[in-house]
């Protein structure tokens, strides 16, 4: 199987060559009725056929029911499967494993080491949209062939897991991060309005559950990827000396503040504080790329379809242009340029915020395709 850059990579060489697609990608899915599926789906709106989604396939599909409790025997040509344990649980789980796994949780939820008290209805609402943004992200890291292990229950070393937890009204505040493999996630960034007044109060141009941890999975994979390869002196040329204090640059940056000139060189003013913060920014902002780009491109929108006038990115924005992805990445990441142009024009005439709201400069080009060279790497 592709992995999702190769994917799109060929998508959009496919769709250059001609106007016709006949294999979807990303988000785009049909049930076998034909009536367009989506991800979070676990029924078609149609003819009520039950869904599932497979990852191994990277795919929602259509389902046959077996004779078993809760659904479980879940018939398809290819084998017999049964819904994740989180199915009927406000997770609303969809993910398929095999019938004979011994496992009762998906490959994302059993990502889980702790999740929120469920006997609290907001604490419900909250974890189903945290599960719901996290499923997004499980399915990306997959399509992009990076490896995903439980902390827990597979790889107790190298492994990554989850801990989604609320604050106490007494205190103290969970601050989501990330520290050796466990991402904490405070679940009240699941309330719209609570998060929006955090998004004002910092000035952050964009906040989101799934940016939360696109960002976050951002730094398990440099510990993973980054910090004992060969990609260190690479990063530290891009990206700085990571060897900074970080409790130094964390007290700068809430005292002085970012740099005047900033967007000259980061793609957040966030990104600033520290070369991890960088390098995770960046992280995100390429997962965001990936993501927007591989859905358009599913559901046949191209850039040539759009009347946009850019000032494309050449070889000379990157980091290593004589890399045999050099000219591919080049050719995904103007497209995705185009289009966001334009996506922001549509977003602005609904009197909605732009739905990119970030300014990519060169050297940032340069900082993601060292990324990309190192997300192909990881699977070698």
């Amino acid at each position: 199987m592709l992995d999702l850059f190769e994917s799109l990579a060929k998508r959009l060489a496919a769709q250059r060559e001609s106007r016709q697609t006949t294999e979807r990608l990303s988000r785009a899915y049909q049930c076998r009725c034909g009536t367009a599926i989506f991800f979070l789906n676990s029924q078609c709106l149609s003819c009520k056929t039950p869904l599932g989604y497979l990852p191994g396939a990277l795919s929602l599909v259509a389902l046959d029911l077996g004779a078993g409790p809760d659904a479980i025997g879940v018939d398809r040509r290819d084998g017999r499967y049964k819904y994740c344990g989180n199915r009927n649980t406000p997770a609303m789980c969809n993910w398929l494993l095999d019938e004979n796994d011994a496992a009762s949780l998906c490959v994302a939820c059993r990502l889980n080491r702790t999740i929120p008290n469920l006997g609290d209805a907001d604490n419900a609402r909250y974890w189903g949209k945290v599960e719901a943004a996290k499923r997004r992200l499980i399915t990306q890291l997959l399509a992009l062939g990076l490896p995903v292990k439980s902390r827990i229950a597979e790889d107790p070393e190298h492994g990554l897991m989850f801990d989604f937890l609320r604050s106490p009204p007494e205190g103290p505040a969970v601050m989501t991060g990330h520290a050796n493999g466990l991402i904490t996630m405070n679940v009240e960034e699941a309330d719209d309005a609570k998060r929006e007044k955090i998004k004002h109060d910092l000035h952050e141009p964009y906040r989101t559950l799934l940016g939360h941890f696109r960002h976050e999975v951002g730094h398990y994979y440099w510990d993973l990827l980054v910090r004992d390869s060969k990609w260190l002196g690479p990063f530290r040329q891009l990206f700085g000396d990571e060897r900074a204090s970080y409790a130094e640059a964390l007290k700068r940056n809430y005292d002085v503040g970012p740099p005047a000139d900033w967007a000259n060189s980061h793609i957040s003013s966030y990104a600033t504080m520290h070369p991890w913060e960088d390098w995770a920014e960046t992280w995100a902002h390429y997962l965001h790329v990936m993501a927007s780009l591989g859905t358009a491109l599913g559901f046949g929108l191209e850039a040539s379809d759009l009347e946009a006038d850019i000032s494309p990115f050449t070889s000379e924005d990157l980091y290593a242009p004589e890399d045999p992805g050099a000219s591919t990445f080049l050719s995904l990441l103007n497209s995705w340029i185009e289009m966001v142009m334009v996506l922001n024009e549509v977003a602005r005439s609904m009197g909605q915020p732009d739905f990119y709201p970030f300014v990519m400069s060169r050297p940032v080009v340069a900082k993601l395709q060292l990324v990309q060279m190192i997300v192909v790497d990881s699977r070698n």
